[in-house]
Protein backbone atom coordinates (compact mmCIF):
# COMPACT_ATOMS: atom_id res chain seq x y z
CA UNK A 1 0.00 0.00 0.00
CA UNK A 2 1.11 3.56 -0.66
CA UNK A 3 0.23 6.12 1.99
CA UNK A 4 0.83 9.87 1.88
CA UNK A 5 1.72 12.32 4.63
CA UNK A 6 -1.94 13.04 5.39
CA UNK A 7 -2.63 9.33 5.87
CA UNK A 8 0.25 9.10 8.34
CA UNK A 9 -0.94 12.18 10.21
CA UNK A 10 -4.51 10.93 10.58
CA UNK A 11 -3.47 7.43 11.66
CA UNK A 12 -1.07 8.92 14.21
CA UNK A 13 -4.02 10.94 15.53
CA UNK A 14 -6.14 7.77 15.75
CA UNK A 15 -3.40 6.10 17.80
CA UNK A 16 -3.28 9.08 20.18
CA UNK A 17 -7.06 9.05 20.52
CA UNK A 18 -7.00 5.32 21.29
CA UNK A 19 -5.11 6.12 24.49
CA UNK A 20 -8.29 7.75 25.80
CA UNK A 21 -9.85 4.31 26.20
CA UNK A 22 -6.73 2.70 27.64
CA UNK A 23 -7.98 2.40 31.23
CA UNK A 24 -11.56 1.67 30.35
CA UNK A 25 -12.14 -0.70 27.42
CA UNK A 26 -10.66 -3.97 28.71
CA UNK A 27 -11.12 -6.82 27.91
CA UNK A 28 -11.87 -5.19 24.56
CA UNK A 29 -9.00 -3.51 22.72
CA UNK A 30 -8.69 0.25 23.03
CA UNK A 31 -9.11 1.42 19.43
CA UNK A 32 -9.02 4.90 17.91
CA UNK A 33 -10.94 6.13 14.87
CA UNK A 34 -10.69 9.36 12.86
CA UNK A 35 -13.12 10.29 10.07
CA UNK A 36 -11.78 12.61 7.35
CA UNK A 37 -13.73 14.35 4.59
CA UNK A 38 -11.85 16.30 1.90
CA UNK A 39 -8.86 16.71 4.22
CA UNK A 40 -10.93 17.81 7.22
CA UNK A 41 -11.40 15.80 10.42
CA UNK A 42 -15.17 15.51 10.82
CA UNK A 43 -15.35 12.97 13.65
CA UNK A 44 -13.22 10.98 16.06
CA UNK A 45 -13.63 8.59 18.95
CA UNK A 46 -12.16 5.77 21.02
CA UNK A 47 -13.46 2.56 22.54
CA UNK A 48 -15.71 2.88 25.57
CA UNK A 49 -16.15 0.43 28.43
CA UNK A 50 -16.92 -3.20 27.55
CA UNK A 51 -20.50 -3.35 26.33
CA UNK A 52 -20.35 0.32 25.31
CA UNK A 53 -19.74 1.87 21.92
CA UNK A 54 -16.66 1.04 19.89
CA UNK A 55 -14.34 3.63 18.38
CA UNK A 56 -16.04 3.72 14.97
CA UNK A 57 -19.46 4.30 16.51
CA UNK A 58 -18.09 7.09 18.71
CA UNK A 59 -16.50 8.75 15.66
CA UNK A 60 -19.76 8.49 13.69
CA UNK A 61 -21.67 10.01 16.61
CA UNK A 62 -19.11 12.81 16.83
CA UNK A 63 -19.54 13.56 13.13
CA UNK A 64 -23.32 13.62 13.53
CA UNK A 65 -23.03 15.98 16.50
CA UNK A 66 -20.95 18.32 14.33
CA UNK A 67 -23.59 18.21 11.59
CA UNK A 68 -21.20 16.51 9.17
CA UNK A 69 -22.04 13.97 6.48
CA UNK A 70 -19.83 10.89 6.48
CA UNK A 71 -20.75 9.86 2.91
CA UNK A 72 -17.55 9.50 0.90
CA UNK A 73 -15.27 9.98 3.92
CA UNK A 74 -12.16 8.02 4.89
CA UNK A 75 -12.12 6.20 8.22
CA UNK A 76 -8.73 5.71 9.89
CA UNK A 77 -8.89 2.94 12.51
CA UNK A 78 -6.11 1.38 14.56
CA UNK A 79 -7.64 -2.12 14.36
CA UNK A 80 -9.83 -3.93 11.84
CA UNK A 81 -13.52 -3.03 12.39
CA UNK A 82 -15.43 -5.84 14.07
CA UNK A 83 -17.78 -7.99 12.01
CA UNK A 84 -19.77 -9.92 14.62
CA UNK A 85 -22.73 -9.22 16.88
CA UNK A 86 -21.50 -9.19 20.48
CA UNK A 87 -22.86 -6.76 23.04
CA UNK A 88 -22.82 -4.17 20.23
CA UNK A 89 -23.57 -4.40 16.47
CA UNK A 90 -20.70 -4.87 13.99
CA UNK A 91 -18.70 -1.69 13.41
CA UNK A 92 -18.05 -2.72 9.79
CA UNK A 93 -21.79 -2.51 9.11
CA UNK A 94 -21.96 0.89 10.81
CA UNK A 95 -19.30 2.24 8.48
CA UNK A 96 -21.05 0.71 5.46
CA UNK A 97 -24.41 2.22 6.42
CA UNK A 98 -22.79 5.61 6.99
CA UNK A 99 -21.45 5.58 3.43
CA UNK A 100 -17.70 5.85 3.99
CA UNK A 101 -15.69 5.36 0.81
CA UNK A 102 -12.36 4.23 2.24
CA UNK A 103 -11.12 2.51 5.39
CA UNK A 104 -7.45 2.64 6.39
CA UNK A 105 -6.63 0.18 9.19
CA UNK A 106 -3.31 -0.15 10.96
CA UNK A 107 -3.60 -3.92 11.54
CA UNK A 108 -6.06 -6.77 11.20
CA UNK A 109 -7.82 -8.25 14.21
CA UNK A 110 -6.48 -11.74 15.10
CA UNK A 111 -9.63 -12.51 17.11
CA UNK A 112 -11.17 -15.57 15.36
CA UNK A 113 -14.57 -13.83 15.56
CA UNK A 114 -13.21 -11.10 13.25
CA UNK A 115 -9.88 -12.05 11.57
CA UNK A 116 -10.43 -10.59 8.10
CA UNK A 117 -14.22 -10.75 8.14
CA UNK A 118 -14.50 -7.04 8.91
CA UNK A 119 -12.34 -6.20 5.92
CA UNK A 120 -14.35 -8.65 3.82
CA UNK A 121 -17.67 -7.00 4.67
CA UNK A 122 -16.26 -3.59 3.78
CA UNK A 123 -14.83 -4.75 0.45
CA UNK A 124 -18.07 -6.54 -0.47
CA UNK A 125 -19.83 -3.21 0.04
CA UNK A 126 -17.46 -1.54 -2.43
CA UNK A 127 -15.39 0.27 0.18
CA UNK A 128 -11.66 0.61 -0.49
CA UNK A 129 -9.70 -1.06 2.33
CA UNK A 130 -6.00 -0.41 2.96
CA UNK A 131 -3.99 -1.88 5.80
CA UNK A 132 -0.52 -1.76 7.37
CA UNK A 133 -0.17 1.97 8.09
CA UNK A 134 1.78 2.46 11.37
CA UNK A 135 1.31 -1.25 12.08
CA UNK A 136 4.21 -1.50 14.57
CA UNK A 137 2.83 1.46 16.52
CA UNK A 138 -0.61 -0.14 16.55
CA UNK A 139 0.77 -3.44 17.85
CA UNK A 140 2.47 -1.50 20.63
CA UNK A 141 -0.80 0.25 21.48
CA UNK A 142 -2.72 -3.03 21.47
CA UNK A 143 -0.01 -5.31 22.92
CA UNK A 144 -2.11 -6.60 25.81
CA UNK A 145 -5.11 -7.51 23.68
CA UNK A 146 -2.90 -9.05 21.00
CA UNK A 147 -0.98 -11.07 23.59
CA UNK A 148 -4.20 -12.51 24.99
CA UNK A 149 -5.64 -13.39 21.59
CA UNK A 150 -2.43 -14.65 19.95
CA UNK A 151 -0.71 -16.30 22.94
CA UNK A 152 -3.62 -16.99 25.28
CA UNK A 153 -2.00 -14.98 28.09
CA UNK A 154 -1.66 -11.34 29.10
CA UNK A 155 1.29 -9.09 28.41
CA UNK A 156 3.33 -9.44 31.61
CA UNK A 157 5.08 -6.41 33.07
CA UNK A 158 7.46 -6.62 36.03
CA UNK A 159 7.70 -3.31 37.90
CA UNK A 160 10.62 -2.71 40.27
CA UNK A 161 11.73 0.39 42.21
CA UNK A 162 15.40 0.18 43.16
CA UNK A 163 18.44 2.13 44.24
CA UNK A 164 21.56 2.77 42.17
CA UNK A 165 23.11 -0.37 43.64
CA UNK A 166 20.11 -2.51 42.70
CA UNK A 167 18.45 -2.73 46.12
CA UNK A 168 14.71 -2.63 46.80
CA UNK A 169 14.68 -2.49 50.61
CA UNK A 170 16.94 -2.37 53.65
CA UNK A 171 17.79 -5.62 55.41
CA UNK A 172 14.97 -4.81 57.86
CA UNK A 173 12.52 -4.68 54.95
CA UNK A 174 12.04 -0.90 55.09
CA UNK A 175 11.42 0.35 51.56
CA UNK A 176 9.13 3.41 51.73
CA UNK A 177 10.18 5.39 49.89
CA UNK A 178 13.18 4.66 47.66
CA UNK A 179 11.81 6.56 44.68
CA UNK A 180 10.27 10.03 44.66
CA UNK A 181 6.67 11.23 44.34
CA UNK A 182 6.81 11.61 40.55
CA UNK A 183 7.82 7.97 40.13
CA UNK A 184 5.10 6.84 42.54
CA UNK A 185 2.52 8.83 40.55
CA UNK A 186 3.80 7.16 37.39
CA UNK A 187 3.25 3.75 38.99
CA UNK A 188 -0.38 4.72 39.51
CA UNK A 189 -0.64 5.17 35.74
CA UNK A 190 0.81 1.68 35.24
CA UNK A 191 -1.74 0.25 37.65
CA UNK A 192 -4.61 2.07 35.94
CA UNK A 193 -3.76 0.55 32.55
CA UNK A 194 -3.26 -2.93 34.03
CA UNK A 195 -6.11 -5.43 34.05
CA UNK A 196 -4.46 -7.32 36.91
CA UNK A 197 -1.88 -6.62 39.61
CA UNK A 198 0.14 -9.62 40.81
CA UNK A 199 2.08 -10.07 44.02
CA UNK A 200 3.18 -12.79 46.40
CA UNK A 201 1.93 -13.67 49.86
CA UNK A 202 5.35 -12.74 51.29
CA UNK A 203 4.95 -9.17 50.07
CA UNK A 204 1.46 -9.04 51.56
CA UNK A 205 2.72 -10.39 54.89
CA UNK A 206 5.47 -7.80 55.07
CA UNK A 207 3.95 -4.68 53.44
CA UNK A 208 0.17 -5.33 53.51
CA UNK A 209 -0.32 -3.42 50.22
CA UNK A 210 -3.67 -2.50 48.68
CA UNK A 211 -2.52 -2.80 45.03
CA UNK A 212 -5.28 -0.40 44.03
CA UNK A 213 -5.29 2.69 41.83
CA UNK A 214 -5.77 5.58 44.23
CA UNK A 215 -5.31 8.61 42.01
CA UNK A 216 -4.37 9.49 38.48
CA UNK A 217 -2.63 12.74 37.59
CA UNK A 218 -3.52 14.17 40.99
CA UNK A 219 -7.24 13.30 40.83
CA UNK A 220 -8.98 10.58 42.89
CA UNK A 221 -9.46 7.48 40.75
CA UNK A 222 -13.07 6.66 39.90
CA UNK A 223 -12.46 3.94 37.29
CA UNK A 224 -12.25 0.18 37.44
CA UNK A 225 -9.78 -1.43 39.81
CA UNK A 226 -7.47 -4.11 38.41
CA UNK A 227 -7.97 -7.67 39.54
CA UNK A 228 -5.59 -8.33 42.45
CA UNK A 229 -3.81 -11.68 42.13
CA UNK A 230 -1.86 -13.09 45.08
CA UNK A 231 0.42 -16.09 44.54
CA UNK A 232 0.24 -18.05 47.77
CA UNK A 233 1.87 -21.45 47.29
CA UNK A 234 1.94 -22.44 50.96
CA UNK A 235 -1.29 -20.92 52.17
CA UNK A 236 0.24 -18.01 54.09
CA UNK A 237 -1.99 -15.13 53.01
CA UNK A 238 -3.81 -13.82 56.08
CA UNK A 239 -7.59 -13.37 55.71
CA UNK A 240 -7.12 -9.98 57.40
CA UNK A 241 -4.95 -8.60 54.55
CA UNK A 242 -6.08 -5.12 53.50
CA UNK A 243 -6.31 -6.00 49.82
CA UNK A 244 -9.07 -8.52 50.55
CA UNK A 245 -11.30 -5.74 51.83
CA UNK A 246 -10.35 -3.16 49.16
CA UNK A 247 -12.58 -2.14 46.27
CA UNK A 248 -12.45 -4.63 43.42
CA UNK A 249 -11.81 -8.37 43.25
CA UNK A 250 -8.99 -10.54 44.58
CA UNK A 251 -7.91 -13.90 43.18
CA UNK A 252 -5.64 -16.08 45.30
CA UNK A 253 -3.64 -18.70 43.40
CA UNK A 254 -2.30 -21.47 45.60
CA UNK A 255 -0.53 -24.79 45.12
CA UNK A 256 -2.05 -26.79 47.97
CA UNK A 257 -3.50 -24.57 50.68
CA UNK A 258 -5.32 -26.34 53.55
CA UNK A 259 -9.09 -26.44 53.12
CA UNK A 260 -9.66 -24.39 56.27
CA UNK A 261 -7.34 -21.67 54.99
CA UNK A 262 -9.13 -21.60 51.63
CA UNK A 263 -12.47 -21.29 53.41
CA UNK A 264 -11.19 -18.38 55.52
CA UNK A 265 -9.93 -16.53 52.43
CA UNK A 266 -13.22 -17.10 50.63
CA UNK A 267 -15.10 -15.83 53.66
CA UNK A 268 -12.95 -12.68 53.46
CA UNK A 269 -14.08 -12.12 49.85
CA UNK A 270 -11.33 -13.78 47.79
CA UNK A 271 -11.69 -16.32 45.03
CA UNK A 272 -9.19 -19.16 45.52
CA UNK A 273 -7.90 -21.56 42.86
CA UNK A 274 -5.12 -24.19 42.94
CA UNK A 275 -2.56 -24.27 40.12
CA UNK A 276 0.39 -26.36 41.40
CA UNK A 277 3.48 -27.11 39.35
CA UNK A 278 5.59 -30.26 39.55
CA UNK A 279 7.63 -28.82 42.44
CA UNK A 280 4.58 -27.97 44.53
CA UNK A 281 4.69 -24.23 43.88
CA UNK A 282 2.24 -22.07 41.96
CA UNK A 283 2.57 -22.78 38.24
CA UNK A 284 3.42 -19.39 36.74
CA UNK A 285 2.63 -20.30 33.14
CA UNK A 286 -0.71 -21.81 34.17
CA UNK A 287 -1.47 -18.65 36.14
CA UNK A 288 -0.98 -16.50 33.05
CA UNK A 289 -3.11 -18.88 30.98
CA UNK A 290 -5.87 -18.63 33.61
CA UNK A 291 -5.68 -14.83 33.49
CA UNK A 292 -5.92 -14.97 29.71
CA UNK A 293 -9.11 -17.03 29.99
CA UNK A 294 -10.49 -14.34 32.29
CA UNK A 295 -9.96 -11.59 29.71
CA UNK A 296 -6.85 -10.06 31.28
CA UNK A 297 -4.88 -8.14 28.65
CA UNK A 298 -2.06 -6.57 30.70
CA UNK A 299 -0.77 -7.79 34.06
CA UNK A 300 1.77 -6.01 36.26
CA UNK A 301 3.83 -7.70 38.97
CA UNK A 302 4.78 -5.78 42.14
CA UNK A 303 6.53 -8.19 44.48
CA UNK A 304 9.71 -8.97 46.38
CA UNK A 305 13.06 -10.39 45.30
CA UNK A 306 12.05 -14.06 45.47
CA UNK A 307 8.99 -13.78 43.23
CA UNK A 308 10.73 -11.27 40.94
CA UNK A 309 13.48 -13.83 40.48
CA UNK A 310 10.99 -16.63 39.81
CA UNK A 311 9.27 -14.61 37.11
CA UNK A 312 12.58 -13.70 35.48
CA UNK A 313 13.74 -17.32 35.65
CA UNK A 314 10.49 -18.44 34.03
CA UNK A 315 11.08 -16.54 30.79
CA UNK A 316 7.49 -15.30 30.94
CA UNK A 317 8.24 -11.62 31.56
CA UNK A 318 7.59 -9.46 28.49
CA UNK A 319 8.58 -6.10 29.93
CA UNK A 320 10.53 -4.82 32.92
CA UNK A 321 9.79 -1.29 34.13
CA UNK A 322 12.59 -0.27 36.47
CA UNK A 323 12.48 2.97 38.47
CA UNK A 324 16.03 3.74 39.62
CA UNK A 325 16.51 6.29 42.37
CA UNK A 326 19.81 8.22 42.81
CA UNK A 327 20.45 6.66 46.24
CA UNK A 328 22.69 3.88 47.61
CA UNK A 329 21.44 1.36 50.18
CA UNK A 330 24.53 -0.77 50.79
CA UNK A 331 25.48 -4.41 50.57
CA UNK A 332 23.21 -5.69 53.34
CA UNK A 333 20.07 -4.36 51.64
CA UNK A 334 17.73 -6.62 49.69
CA UNK A 335 18.42 -7.27 46.00
CA UNK A 336 15.85 -6.51 43.32
CA UNK A 337 15.58 -10.13 42.14
CA UNK A 338 16.68 -13.46 43.58
CA UNK A 339 17.96 -15.69 40.80
CA UNK A 340 21.28 -17.32 39.96
CA UNK A 341 23.14 -17.76 36.69
CA UNK A 342 25.75 -20.46 36.13
CA UNK A 343 27.41 -18.69 33.20
CA UNK A 344 27.78 -15.09 32.11
CA UNK A 345 26.52 -16.21 28.70
CA UNK A 346 23.14 -16.89 30.34
CA UNK A 347 22.70 -13.28 31.47
CA UNK A 348 19.32 -11.67 30.89
CA UNK A 349 19.74 -8.87 28.37
CA UNK A 350 16.47 -7.11 27.57
CA UNK A 351 16.36 -4.31 25.01
CA UNK A 352 16.14 -0.76 26.34
CA UNK A 353 12.90 0.39 24.73
CA UNK A 354 12.69 3.67 26.62
CA UNK A 355 14.70 5.64 29.17
CA UNK A 356 13.54 8.89 30.72
CA UNK A 357 13.64 10.97 33.87
CA UNK A 358 10.60 10.84 36.15
CA UNK A 359 11.18 13.53 38.73
CA UNK A 360 14.58 12.82 40.30
CA UNK A 361 14.49 9.15 39.23
CA UNK A 362 15.16 7.27 36.00
CA UNK A 363 12.58 4.99 34.43
CA UNK A 364 13.85 2.18 32.23
CA UNK A 365 11.40 0.30 30.03
CA UNK A 366 13.15 -2.94 29.10
CA UNK A 367 11.76 -5.44 26.61
CA UNK A 368 12.34 -9.19 26.60
CA UNK A 369 10.14 -9.51 23.51
CA UNK A 370 8.46 -7.21 21.04
CA UNK A 371 4.77 -6.39 21.03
Amino acid sequence: MSFDAADHRHMAAALRIAEGGRNLATPNPSVGCVLVQAGRVIGQGHSQQAGGAHAEVMALRDAAARGESVAGATAYVTLEPCSHHGRTPPCALGLIEAGVARVVAAIGDPNPLVSGRGFGLLREAGIAVETGLLAAEARESLKGFLSRIERGRPWLRLKIAASLDGKVALASGESQWITGPAARADVQRLRARSCAMLTGSGTVLHDDPLLTVRELDGQPWQGRQPLRVVLDSRGQLPPTARLLAAQGRTLVVTAAAPAAHVAALEAAGAEVIALPDAAGRVDLAATLAELGRRGINEATVESGARLNGAWLDSGLVDELVLYQAPVLLGGAAQDLADFTLARLADKLAPRVADLRRVGADLRYTLRFREA
